[in-house]
């Protein structure tokens, strides 16, 4: 009967403060590395293969609209049951706090391109340089978090094998995005692949994930017992 239920809900109880947690701990990464690192040298790990690619700002479309794909993911992931939710979340936190220690030892940059012409995908590409400044790019958190989608569903019976191949193919896209749209460099892809991999091998074989485990199940009865005593006090008035 759970099993039911969880198929039908968009988001399990157990799963929401877990979600919650990764993204108050990629936000906190990002933005605290950001403020940390102002004022630093930051190293252009640029490759003579990066100055080879072209800009095509069309990709601009991929670059943002993976956010979607993002969402659908990571919520699909956590229907797959409560310990490979735990597994995953425990690779997704541990992979930024990885992230943000790169990002500390070594900020990085690159030298983004003069934009010509004025189509709208020219315009689009022009605002995400405005909005983000080209700093924390090695490993690229883009790429990080498109192939966790497909590897937190690789061999997943329950996902439709089409789908499977979809989110590798659209992870591997989104890869390629940053690329063209020169947000980032070829060694930032490989790096966010590498630590999405690293950790979520660590996650999956090991029991690491019982200590945040542990944490969540602890706030949620928390929760409860408290939101459980504020229905009785209405209950009583």
């Amino acid at each position: 009967m759970e099993n039911i239920k969880t198929k039908k809900s968009i988001l399990p109880s157990y799963a929401i403060l877990p979600l919650l947690s990764c993204v108050a701990v990629n936000f906190t990464v990002y933005l605290g590395v950001s403020w940390l690192t102002e004022g630093r040298k930051h190293y252009d790990l640029t490759l003579p293969v990066d100055r080879a690619v072209p800009v095509v700002p069309e990709f601009a479309a991929i670059y943002l609209g993976c956010y979607i794909f993002w969402i659908v993911n990571y919520l699909l992931i956590a229907k797959q049951g409560k310990e490979h939710c735990m597994r995953f979340v425990t690779a997704d936190m541990m992979s930024r706090i990885i992230c943000g220690l790169i990002y500390l030892v070594l900020p990085t940059t690159n030298v983004r391109p003069v934009l010509a012409g004025d189509g709208l995908w020219v315009t689009v590409l022009q605002m995400i340089y405005q909005a983000d400044q080209p700093t924390r790019l090695f490993p690229s958190i883009h790429c990080l978090v498109s192939w966790f989608c497909y590897i937190g569903i690789r061999g997943r019976s329950n996902v439709h094998r089409g789908y499977r191949i979809f989110s590798c193919l659209f992870a591997i896209l989104v890869c390629v995005s940053t690329q063209m749209t020169k947000q980032h460099y070829i060694v930032d892809v490989f790096g966010g692949i590498l630590v999405a991999e690293g950790t979520y091998w660590l996650a999956i074989h090991t029991q690491l994930y019982r200590y945040p485990e542990r944490l969540f199940d602890a706030a949620s009865q928390k929760l409860l017992y408290r939101q459980r005593r504020s229905w009785g006090k209405e209950g009583e008035s």
